[in-house]
């Protein structure tokens, strides 16, 4: 299991990723040390299959450009992901199955651009 993972964000941000990762994903947004809490950004608990995996920590990067190629990938729930992100207008790209054989797949852009995976659980 990983801790976490982290993304950045523009400074501002935090909002349009809360709409991603808690409003539309439904992940559990956790409060930052308080030490860190300054810093701006925030931090999800995800769910993952069979049990928590992990977190996602978004953080504030004065410089931000989104991550177009490098990504998170998450083990899901992919239809009912796929649906959750599609409902809230979120861009679902289904990845060809013939990629990685045996694995359902798709790729979003969180709320400010970054690219996150989603797949399947096996």
């Amino acid at each position: 299991m990983i801790d976490h993972v982290q993304v950045a964000c523009p400074p501002g941000g935090e909002d349009r990723e809360r709409k991603f990762f808690g409003d539309a994903l439904g992940w559990e947004e956790i409060p930052k040390p308080p030490a860190l809490a300054v810093r701006g950004g925030c931090w999800f608990r995800v769910p993952g299959v069979g049990g928590p995996s992990g977190e996602i920590h978004v953080g504030i990067e004065d410089d931000f450009r989104p991550a177009l190629k490098a990504h998170p990938a998450f083990v899901v729930d992919i239809d009912v992901t796929a649906t959750a992100l599609a409902s809230a207008g979120f861009a679902v790209t289904w990845a060809d199955s013939e990629e990685i054989p045996g694995r359902r797949r798709f790729h979003s852009r969180d709320g400010v651009g970054n690219r996150i995976e989603f797949v399947a659980a096996q």
